[in-house]
């Protein structure tokens, strides 16, 4: 059976692993032998490259691996490799070959950033981990996994376990100091490691270190017969060549002096500028040596490879030259020095080689070349030996080299020999950090290339010797000699084809190399001989000298850091630290010596928590070095700047938030596409019991006014009666309310004290309740003779299931209008009575109870008296059923008809009409009733008694209204309704008379929406009851409360967004001073990271939740026709589907959905509705702005710290801060900190603290221990709610979204770092960093230029530090005036002036863009080529009839769209189009809302073409293009509309440019003749964009894509879906595809007296509103489409209707095909 190694690739069959068993497999009988040793003790497998080791691994970890899935306690196999590709490699085998569950870990993977939590879940996870031994050892010091964890340790390539290597760190540090030890399985080809090993001795030696070091004993064979059988060795072959022959001195004197010359300029700058930042130096002293490194490499290749190697390698290091990134002057000029060093030297060596040099490379060299040094006699060999496999073109030869700029020089040269033209050559490097090494992607992109035979010689250094995956590898050359016995081994085993060559390079005569030769060939022996030794004798085994190093063990975890990984950790530490681009994090080392000791000193960063320590003495700098990062190391874990693993802490979630971390994600909790399940809080205040008092109860009362714009309009007062008190605000609010034709009514609310009721007068409230509100807004009647259900007077028997405990308040009519004025009021009992008379009489009308089974015709009930004294011929006496009037007093008489119970106003008297005259056909188009006689018959099966009398023409009453919003306002919808005021005619022997006015009429249909407004006030009273903040001459209005809670879903003038904004800022300042005062030893990224989870929606919306919030929220838009009142029966219920029996959800995920189709905002009868879980947050914020606004900063912190924000700032902190800052010196600069002082108008108490504010973290290398970070982070927070309240405050008027853009216009680094050039503070910031000071020179050139040519340059960015240095100046002022905010608000107002106003607001050009196309109904499509480093960006607009476009060109695709905006600005400037004229407020609605409609009986009403056959000239320009879109003939229309089906607007291609006219013709013959039968492909001109031609295609032909200047979408829609807004999301969709202009929507509402159906099914809707929508549609350069929808009873369902008939007739026009279903 075959065996497999590491180094010979299965069979591609066999690596199927889509099979759920694992392959199996034999192992031979000499991999049985080790197997079987390895069993019983810990081994070191030494068998040759190819003998399959990684089997007898395979086969433990099977065996082992069976053991670990039945062990009660979790073990995992640990498989190591030192090679990220040898983790894979492996990783696959194990796969493969065995059914554990196994994974591979590697730095890519993010491993350095994982947590215990998730080695946890890798080691719970998995039952083999492959992974590297960094990575391995890393994870046993942070003790995220220990040695008892581990059952199986397998060593790949064990032979590196020496040294420092981390194979022997993880043994001495772990597994010889533990107490379990795991089973060790180790793998070589080559014990012995070491160079000049040539006795057995040695070998023994060495092998013996190693096995005690790992712990097993060496294993190998020694009868190789079976191996070499299976596989046999590479024939070894040695070819010499001569010496090279020194014929370059010239040249060499010559690079050799031009190296002096730029070498002698680097040490002139060094020597005689005084630099003023250190790391420049540095960087001096790197391009220095890099300078030299390059000319040792040329002069390399010069001396081993030749003039044209040498030529080559120039230009390698040329390229690589550009790679240098210049961050300053300074450094730009001294790269330019190793530039031109290389030119010179290019030039140089050019002129050593001949003028036509190509002759050179023709067939390859001949000796004459290799006599001019052209090439060397070491390449010709290689040349000739590449010579041998010319006619072999499946050739694999690996060329081993020793420097990496030798294999590139090599290879470039090989590419231009003519003869090896038919070979695919490249090169592998290794993963150095050298500049000529290559990226791990393309070395492993060029190693699979040679592993597929797709690279025939593959250069490479000695990196690839081990572990390199090449079975079909046929030679091997070894281009330099091997250095050790280990690469010698190695190398030869990468030849493993049967008949492979391996090649040995030597220089004739050179007795160096043969003795090197001679001792690496007996080193092999002796090493195979010893290893075959069997067990070692114990004696040369040495002992091991695992002594217990320095280290520092965490007892709560057993994490360790041992001196020598200390400096490691320090180091990772600090790059974890805050930094920019002009400063990384680094400790900084002073070698202290005395007395031949070493004490080391070290200064960490200014942001770290702390900042010097010095270490104990030592015998050696280095190991001082050691010690004192160890000293750092305890000491950072004391602080808690190190965690219990080691690991430098990451600001999170705080403990117990474990929750916060799970849900921050994109479907977490405070996310918008989260939503959930809430109730809504009860209103305490309505609650009453008065309703079973036999005795009467007492009353809060409070009147309430209405007063109407026009005075002619006159509305009744009434007075709401409650148990409890109201709170004063809401006792006394005011409320405008809205009607149409710009009416509007002041509604006021005043105490009126207390009134007490007896139950008789509360019995009579309570039947007008019932009667008037359920006539006005229910059902008095109750069944449907239609449906087939009894019908019942809803008032006939007691009534309390109408009233609830819950909900109980009177409403009741006043006698006055004006009360408020009049002082004092009245209850209208007269017309409470007057209901109450009318329950009984209608209770005593027996006919009412139920229908007469015979169906025969009632009569009607009449009054005794009335009908006793009545004379129903006189028609100037009007006689009602319950009371006679007469005819001239009839008007504004306010009746109810007794066999519906709906409540009108008498408008005229018909006078020469009666019951028998013809039945109104206007009204009802469609019925057979010939008179109002026969209509009552038929319908209601009533019998009039007098139907002589005239009838009435009555006005009836409607619907209630959501008054609260201003629909006249400018900003509502652009749909228009029409509606026509509605009239019924009746008899009057039908009505019965309420004694109320027609003012108490038209003042009910204004309470609902009062009532609402009434009741959110008192939820907000409540709210703030809870909150419960007591402050003398401090009151939170329960308005701002109630703003606070309001949602823009609720379409109110006032929503949350303003008071949010403001909130949020305020939230972040406090929580930012907080955690500045209480953690002074955190860094900015620490205060920040837990800012950002204190004020993140997470938390805000659990602690929102946890205080029940949710309930108080006001999510979704008054809906009047569910308008509940005490008494009143609601007729549009909506039951609860939710389960939920309770009031309170419970916050639970089943209550918790990501669904689209959840309808947020709506309420069942149970008060729960769907929210989405940012409100809530939005809601916290909004609130703390509401506290902020009503009761300044002591309010807004008492409200956060009832919410559970912690934000308490105690005074010692702030002492202590200040005491701090105190102690830094200032006296060097004193001079500069009054000049600053005077510049920013005030004079700091502590100047320690501007100091601070001023100094940037790259002063670390001038000694300073002290930064502006954390000021910056406070400072930002102070601003931010500076300018936040100063824009809130000026601007009260604006859009919130508006507002937000005034903040983000002036509270951003860029407007900072203005006014530090603006104001001269700039000079002042102290820094060391080149690069900086280039930037902020730049940049004020850049802010001057602007002022001079007062024309703002777009998409300029200056340096952050000049932004952050105007914000750390706002914190010092803060700490030292001691938190006042006013006090730094007067310093910096100034400062910061000009503050942007709306007037000046410049938003960026593709937002301006954006919103202008929303606002008008523009689409735009966005085309994004990437060019190398350049993204060209084209933006395509569709006006009506033209097309323009806008390019831009940049790095950034950002910046490339802000361009191309900024082009199709200024066109549709040009046009008259500008944003201020059309965006000035956010568009509140979409032209068209997702409804419902059903289709039936559809009408088309016009279509008007515009134009003919001629089109204009395609114009353009540099930066716009005008075209108009093509059009087809009438004759090629007539060839596609039989067809449409197959022609898709998208495929169209400007093939035909070149058509001739006759051309033209036979194509419009032939489609005429085919186009019906096959698809068609349309040809436009280029320069025309009208269509000339179409030809007919094959219909499996692909068909091209149109030129790109005409780019038309498909017009092929998908079908249309006739739910709930379907048919207008697919006109829209299309709209948007075509880049059609939005439609335009007219509806118009009418009123029915018959009730009109619409839709089918489960959407069946009844109504007696009928609204119908008319949409017009611009088509570009075709005209306009004008369609009108049917009736439907919803303006919504009207629009679909209208939708849908809009895209029938676009597909009838042939414009479109509708997919089917």
């Amino acid at each position: 059976m075959q065996s497999f190694d590491k180094n010979t690739k299965p069979d591609p069959m066999e690596l199927d692993t889509s099979k759920a068993r694992p392959k199996d497999f034999t192992l031979r009988s000499y991999q049985k032998k080790i197997y079987e040793v390895a069993r019983k003790r810990n081994v070191l497998a030494a068998l040759e490259t190819g003998a399959g080791k990684t089997m007898i691994a395979v086969m433990l970890i099977k065996e082992i691996g069976e053991a670990i899935k039945s062990s009660a306690v979790k073990k995992v196999i640990v498989f190591l490799a030192t090679t990220v590709s040898l983790v894979n490699q492996q990783y696959e085998v194990i796969k493969i070959y065995t059914d554990l569950r196994v994974k591979e870990i590697y730095g890519a993977l993010g491993v350095d950033e994982w947590n215990t939590e998730c080695w946890k879940k890798q080691i719970n996870d998995c039952d083999v981990m492959v992974m590297t031994p960094q990575i391995f050892l890393d994870a046993l010091r942070n003790a995220f996994l220990t040695m008892e964890t581990v059952c199986l340790m397998i060593f790949d390539e064990c032979h590196r376990a020496t040294g420092n290597h981390n194979y022997a760190r993880i043994m001495k540090e772990f597994y010889h100091k533990s107490v379990y030890k795991p089973k060790i399985f180790g793998m070589t080809a080559t014990p012995v490691i070491r160079k000049g090993v040539s006795s057995i001795v040695d070998c023994e030696e060495q092998l013996s270190e190693l096995q005690s070091l790992l712990d097993s004993q060496i294993c190998s064979i020694d009868d190789k017969i079976e191996l070499e059988q299976l596989s046999p060795p590479a024939c070894e072959i040695f070819r010499f060549y001569h010496s090279a022959k020194s014929s370059s001195s010239a040249l060499r004197e010559t690079l050799q002096s031009l190296w002096f010359k730029y070498d002698a300029s680097f040490i002139k700058w060094q020597e005689s500028l005084a630099f003023r930042y250190k790391h420049m130096d540095g960087k001096l002293k790197t391009l220095r040596r890099r300078l030299s490194t390059d000319h040792e490499k040329i002069l390399y290749c010069l001396d081993n490879l030749g003039l044209l190697c040498a030529h080559e390698a120039v230009k390698v290091c040329l390229e690589n030259s550009y790679n240098i990134i210049e961050d300053c002057e300074l450094h730009a000029e001294s790269s330019s020095l190793c530039k031109l060093f290389l030119e010179g030297a290019l030039n140089a060596i050019g002129d050593f080689l001949p003028q036509g040099r190509g002759i050179l490379t023709g067939c390859g060299p001949d000796m004459e070349t290799v006599n001019m040094n052209y090439v060397s006699p070491k390449l010709d060999m290689l040349l000739q030996i590449s010579q041998m496999f010319r006619d072999d073109n499946q050739v694999l030869c690996l060329i081993l080299v020793e420097r990496i700029m030798a294999a590139k020089a090599i290879e470039r040269f090989l590419r231009k020999i003519n003869s090896l033209s038919h070979f695919s050559i490249s090169y592998l490097t290794g993963c150095s950090s050298s500049v000529d090494a290559l990226t791990p992607k393309m070395q492993k992109q060029n190693l699979e290339l040679f592993r597929t035979g797709k690279v025939n010689l593959l250069f490479a250094t000695d990196m690839v010797e081990e572990g390199i995956h090449v079975p079909s590898c046929t030679c091997v050359v070894h281009f330099d000699m091997p250095k050790t016995v280990r690469s010698y081994v190695q190398s030869r085993g990468c030849a493993r084809q049967n008949n492979s060559l391996f090649i040995m390079m030597l220089e004739r005569n050179n007795k160096e190399q043969r003795d090197q030769l001679f001792d690496i060939i007996r080193s092999e022996h002796a090493m195979s001989e010893t290893a075959m030794n069997g067990e070692p004798d114990p004696c040369t085994l040495r002992a091991g000298n695992f002594s217990k190093a320095s280290a520092y063990v965490v007892e709560a975890t057993g994490a360790s850091i041992s001196a020598d990984s200390s400096v490691t950790l320090i180091r990772r530490y600090c790059e974890k630290l805050p930094s920019d681009k002009y400063y990384g994090p680094k400790p900084v080392f002073q070698i202290l010596s005395s007395g031949g000791s070493y004490e080391c000193k070290v200064m960490l960063p200014p942001n770290a928590a702390f900042q010097t320590i010095i270490g104990p003495p030592s015998r050696s700098s280095h190991l001082s070095k050691q010690l004192v990062c160890l000293e750092a190391c305890k000491k950072l874990h004391q602080m808690g700047a190190l965690d219990d693993y080691l690991v430098p802490c990451v600001e999170g979630a705080a403990e117990g938030d474990s929750d916060l971390q799970a849900n921050n994600s994109a479907a977490g909790a405070g996310t918008t596409k989260r939503k959930e399940l809430h109730g809504t809080t009860r209103i305490r205040v309505l609650s009453g019991t008065w309703i079973d008092k036999p005795h009467g109860a007492t009353f809060h009362a409070y009147g309430i006014n209405f007063s109407c714009n026009i005075p002619s309009r006159l509305y009744s007062g009434f007075v709401l009666l409650t148990e409890s008190k109201l709170d004063d605000d809401v006792a006394n609010a005011k409320v405008d309310l809205y009607l149409l034709e710009n009416k509007i009514v002041k509604s006021s609310i005043f105490s009126c004290g207390q009134i007490s009721l007896d139950a008789n007068q509360i019995k009579r409230a309570m039947s007008f309740h019932e009667l008037f509100f359920n006539g006005l807004f229910g059902k008095i009647f109750q069944g449907s003779k239609a449906r087939g259900i009894q019908r019942e007077f809803l008032l006939h028997k007691d009534n309390k299931l109408l009233w609830s405990p819950c909900y109980m308040y009177l409403i009741l009519p006043l006698e006055s209008s004006n009360i408020q004025n009049s002082g004092s009021w009245s209850i209208n009992w007269k017309g409470i009575d007057s209901c109450v008379s009318v329950i009984e009489f209608l209770k005593k009308s027996s006919w009412l109870s139920a229908e007469d089974p015979q169906g025969s015709m009632r009569s009607l009930p009449t009054s005794r008296n009335i009908s006793e004294n009545r004379n129903f011929t006189d028609a100037s006496v009007i006689c009602l059923a319950n009371a006679s009037y007469s005819a001239s007093n009839l008007k504004d008489t306010v009746v109810m008809a007794i066999h519906t119970g709906r409540i009108y106003s008498v408008s005229d008297v018909l006078v020469n009409t009666s019951a028998d005259s013809p039945f109104d056909r206007k009204a009802y188009s469609q019925t057979s009733y010939t008179s109002f006689s026969d209509y009552f018959q038929k319908k209601y099966g009533i019998a009039l008694s007098h139907p002589g009398q005239p009838l009435l023409l009555l006005k009836q009453s409607h619907n209630p209204h959501n008054l609260l919003v201003d629909f006249n306002s400018k900003d509502r919808c652009k749909v228009v309704v029409e509606k026509k005021r509605n009239h019924v005619h009746m008899p009057p022997e039908l009505l019965v008379s309420l004694d109320v006015a027609i003012s108490v009429l038209k003042a009910s249909y204004l309470l609902p929406s009062l009532m609402h407004r009434l009741e959110s006030l008192m939820l907000a009273s409540q709210l703030r009851d809870e909150i419960a903040f007591n402050l003398s001459n401090v009151h939170i209005p329960s308005f701002l409360i109630l703003e606070a809670l309001t949602t823009l879903r609720c379409c109110e003038k006032f929503s949350l967004e303003r008071l949010e904004l403001l909130g949020d800022s305020v939230l972040k300042y406090a929580v930012s001073c907080h955690l500045f005062l209480k953690y002074p030893e955190k860094h900015e990224g620490q205060l920040s990271a837990r800012r950002s989870w204190a004020v993140c929606n997470a938390t805000l919306h659990k602690l929102g939740t946890i205080r029940k919030l949710q309930g108080y929220i006001r999510d979704s838009a008054f809906e009047p026709r569910r308008f509940v009142a005490p008494g009143l029966l609601s007729i549009h219920p909506i039951p609860c589907s939710h389960g939920v029996d309770i009031l309170e959800v419970p916050l639970d995920t089943r209550f918790q959905t990501i669904s689209e189709e959840v309808m947020v905002g709506k309420c069942c009868d149970m008060g729960h509705r769907w929210m989405c879980s940012k409100t809530i947050a939005d809601c916290v914020e909004a609130l703390v702005g509401a506290f902020y606004v009503g009761g300044g900063l002591m309010a807004a912190l008492h409200f956060m710290k009832w919410l559970g924000v912690e934000t308490s700032i105690e005074h010692s902190y702030l002492d202590d801060t200040i005491h701090r800052a105190s102690l830094l010196s200032y006296t060097p600069k004193s001079n500069d900190i009054r000049n600053l002082e005077t510049k920013i108008g005030y004079e700091f108490s502590v100047k320690g603290l501007l100091l601070e504010a001023i100094t940037h973290a790259s002063e670390q290398e001038s000694g300073v221990g002290y930064c502006y970070q954390r000021l910056e982070f406070l400072g930002d927070s102070v601003l931010d709610v500076l300018i936040t309240q100063h824009l809130y405050q000026a601007y009260l008027d604006i859009d919130p979204g508006e507002l937000t853009d005034l903040r983000s216009a002036s509270v951003n680094n860029e407007n900072f770092a203005q006014v530090a050039v603006r104001r001269n503070l700039y000079p002042h910031l102290q820094h060391s960093s080149g690069l900086l000071l280039r930037q902020v020179t730049e940049y004020v050139k850049l802010d001057l230029d602007d002022e001079e040519s007062a024309k703002p340059l777009q998409g300029r960015k200056g340096p952050k530090a000049l932004g952050d240095l105007v914000e750390s100046i706002a914190g010092a002022i803060l700490i030292d005036t001691k938190l006042d905010l006013n006090e730094v608000w007067r310093i910096f107002e100034p400062l910061l002036s000009p503050i942007v106003t709306p007037d000046k607001l410049e938003l960026p050009p593709l937002r301006q863009l954006n919103e202008l196309c929303d606002s008008l109904g523009y689409f735009i499509k966005e085309n994004c080529i990437n060019d190398q480093e350049m993204v060209h960006v084209e933006l395509r607009l569709q006006l009506k009839d033209i097309l323009i476009i806008g390019e831009g060109i940049d790095k950034s695709r950002k910046t490339s769209k802000g361009q191309a905006a900024v082009h199709l600005l200024k066109d549709l400037q040009s046009r008259g189009i500008t944003y201020s004229q059309c965006v000035s407020k956010r568009r509140k609605q979409e032209s068209l809302h997702v409804s419902d409609l059903s289709t039936a009986d559809l009408r088309v009403n016009n279509w008007n073409p515009i134009g003919g056959d001629d089109f204009s000239e395609h114009a353009s320009n540099k930066k716009q293009k005008t075209c108009h879109l093509p059009r087809l003939s009438s004759s090629l229309q007539n060839a596609c509309c039989v067809s449409i089906e197959t022609l898709d607007w998208n495929l169209i291609s400007d093939k035909g440019k070149n058509t001739t006219v006759e051309e033209e013709k036979r194509v419009m013959k032939d489609v005429e003749l085919t186009g019906r039968q096959k698809k068609l492909k349309v040809y436009v001109r280029r320069n025309r964009m009208d269509v000339i031609g179409v030809d007919a295609l094959p219909c499996q032909e692909p068909l091209l894509d149109l030129a790109p200047s005409s780019h038309l979408p498909t017009p092929v829609i998908p079908p249309v879906n006739m739910q709930k807004g379907g048919p207008r999301t697919s006109l829209y969709e299309l709209c948007r595809r075509l880049h059609w202009i939005m439609p335009e929507i007219k509806s118009t509402e009418d009123k029915s007296r018959m009730p009109i159906v619409s839709g089918e099914g489960s959407e069946k809707r009844h109504g007696v509103c009928c609204f119908v929508s008319e949409i017009t549609l611009h088509i570009p350069n075709v005209g306009e489409i004008n369609v009108t929808g049917e009736p439907r009873t919803d303006k919504r369902s009207a629009h679909d209707s209208a939708a849908l008939v809009m895209l029938l007739e676009l597909q009838h026009q042939g414009m479109i095909v509708i997919g089917s279903a």
